[in-house]
């Protein structure tokens, strides 16, 4: 008990239907009182001290939110919304006490139980299981954890935000919850990497404050410090999502490890419900800023001079592409074209629902862009997906990437079933780095799909068989079946069909498909020409295939109880490549 102080011995007290004051207890020198209140609302004091770090909260995943109010010193502090166990616990999440040490700390939670149906008054599990700890354990307790994808270390994660490349290292931020793996409390957490897989965790950037939640958004390096934060700082626009949504600033003058919130916050409003996911660029054209944001079903268009005062400048969207969901996370970028001296915009349209397989997706629209009006290229019935696969989301690009690249980054799951993935430690990886392109088929412009160079780089020895991480090589010689299997019978059965020009991915059998019924199907894509290499990447929950001319990109998850560990091929030859971890 060095380490870890029982906070709460409070069973038998909090039992006593009536009682108003469980009474005060020492336990290793830690003061702590609680009270039971009226309507399921506890309260609770704490004392933190030297050796106590954290205060850890007992979670399961399948109680109601509790709600808890973290009050210091009398002043309310935080609200946080935390699934307190009821009858099991599955897991433990760490509020960390180093801001409040010295100061008295008081928790009032309400709990939002239904009692028709459960135990008596103070029946609840957690109450003797919180505990005051100077440690919180982040070992890796989850099977399918991938190995070379990025991933939280521990809470909820979902759409990437803020990506940005200065000095040699990336930075990606996302959407995270560190109190639960299921949605909920968004923060921003930061995560950086010199090689695009292998990630260090950088903790919560962007907490929510007294305009709400920190919801998505980007980050640019103001190398012209328009906006008077000093040249080369790291500005943040987000969504700050309360009783409305609005565009918040933040900066960072150490490079993106802390940031400042903006004192004349919120930045941009509107008198709309879905306003948000600002994404911002410098456009030389206009020597000024855009920025574009995702409005209900249409994408508003903006300018500034100095990333804080903002002109509307046009929208887009209301008779172009998919509408069966809410318009997200928008991207505008330009790209060359292969194999031509022409260079046309792409602007990104995250969609959910609206997926080509149901669920979420991420739509796109090729065209030109003079600074002020985004004008598309193709009729507007015609909707075209980045990802044919059921889980690639909320894809956005990184600020800055070397070699004028277009490299972006999509959250590898989707909304029909993310909260209820066979996973608890963490909920949700990344794809893999794509760098993007544009080729012509049919007099369209579209999106060319390709691993990043890094990608190429992790590549080790060939092995004889697949493993749990690595990258299949599969060279075609026309039509042909690719089939993953493991000793269980599970199994994914990849097939290109030469005459219909598609390639599809099976994951009817591919192991545990039970938490949802949106889970096992098969997904189709265009091929848009013949394919005579697919690079077939392999992770412990996931399977990305990639066209070798990048026509192609399909992304599916997977949660086989055993490794697949054969490959065969009909139609052609895999070479199995290790990745370096």
């Amino acid at each position: 008990m060095k380490h870890i102080l029982s906070v709460l011995s409070l069973v038998a007290a909090l039992s006593l239907v009536g009682a108003a004051e469980a009474k005060a207890q020492n336990v290793q020198g830690k003061a702590v009182r609680a009270e039971q209140l009226a309507n399921d609302n506890w309260l609770m004091h704490v004392t933190p001290q030297e050796t106590a770090k954290y205060l850890l909260l007992p979670v399961e995943d399948k109680a109601p939110e509790a709600h808890l109010k973290l009050i210091v010193d009398g002043q309310l502090r935080r609200n946080i919304d935390v699934r307190m166990a009821l009858h099991k616990i599955d897991y433990y999440v760490p509020v960390l006490l180093d801001e409040f040490r010295g100061h008295h700390l008081m928790v009032q939670a309400h709990m939002n139980i239904d009692r028709s149906n459960r135990g008596g008054v103070g029946s609840e599990i957690c109450w003797a299981n919180i505990r005051l700890s100077d440690t919180f354990d982040q070992t890796n307790r989850e099977r399918f954890r991938p190995l070379y994808h990025h991933t939280p270390v521990y809470g909820w994660m979902n759409d990437p935000n803020g990506m940005f490349y200065k000095d040699g290292t990336w930075h990606l931020f996302y959407q995270y919850n560190p109190y639960g793996s299921m949605w909920g409390n968004m923060n921003w957490r930061h995560s950086t990497s010199r090689d695009l897989l292998t990630w260090q965790d950088q903790g919560v950037a962007l907490a929510p404050d007294a305009f709400g939640a920190i919801f998505s958004g980007s980050c640019v390096v103001d190398e012209r410090n328009t906006a008077g934060f000093g040249a080369g700082a790291v500005i943040a626009l987000y969504t700050s999502a309360g009783d409305v949504q609005s565009q918040s600033l933040a900066y960072s003058t150490d490079g993106g490890r802390t940031f400042t919130p903006y004192a004349g916050n919120p930045i941009l409003t509107a008198d709309v419900i879905d306003f948000r996911d600002p994404n911002m660029f410098w456009n030389d054209d206009i020597n000024a800023w855009n920025l574009i944001l995702a409005v209900g079903q249409e994408m508003r268009i903006y300018s500034s001079p100095n990333l804080k005062d903002w002109k509307e400048e046009s929208r887009f969207g209301l008779s172009y592409g998919n509408h069966d969901g809410v318009w997200e996370c928008p991207d505008l970028f330009p790209l060359a074209v292969d194999k031509s001296s022409k260079t046309k915009w792409v602007l990104v349209c995250n969609i959910n629902p609206g997926g080509p397989f149901g669920g979420s997706a991420t739509q796109y629209f090729v065209g030109d862009f003079d600074g002020h009006k985004f004008t598309c290229d193709s009729a507007p019935q015609v909707t075209k997906w980045m990802d044919w696969g059921k889980d690639h989301y909320a894809t956005v690009s990184f600020w800055g990437a070397p070699q004028n690249r277009r490299t972006v980054i999509a959250w590898m799951s989707n909304w029909q079933y993310a909260n209820d993935a066979p996973t608890m430690q963490y909920r949700s990886a990344n794809s893999i780095a794509r760098d993007l392109g544009l080729f012509q088929d049919g007099g369209e412009y579209y999106v060319s799909v390709k691993p990043s160079p890094e990608m190429l780089a992790a590549r080790g020895k060939k092995v004889s068989r697949p493993t749990e991480a690595c990258e299949l090589v599969v060279d075609l010689k026309g039509s042909a079946t690719i089939t993953l299997a493991n000793t269980k019978g599970e199994q994914v059965v990849m097939t290109y069909d030469d005459d219909a020009r598609t390639f599809s991915m099976d994951r009817t059998a591919s192991g545990d498909v039970s938490f949802s019924e949106a889970f096992p199907c098969t997904t189709v894509a265009p091929t848009h020409g013949r394919i005579k290499q697919l690079r077939i990447f392999v992770d412990r929950c996931s399977i990305e295939a990639f066209d070798a001319n990048g026509h192609v990109a399909m992304t599916n998850l997977v949660f086989p109880s055993e490794p697949y560990n054969s490959v065969k091929v009909k139609g052609g030859k895999a070479t199995v490549y290790e990745i370096k971890k």
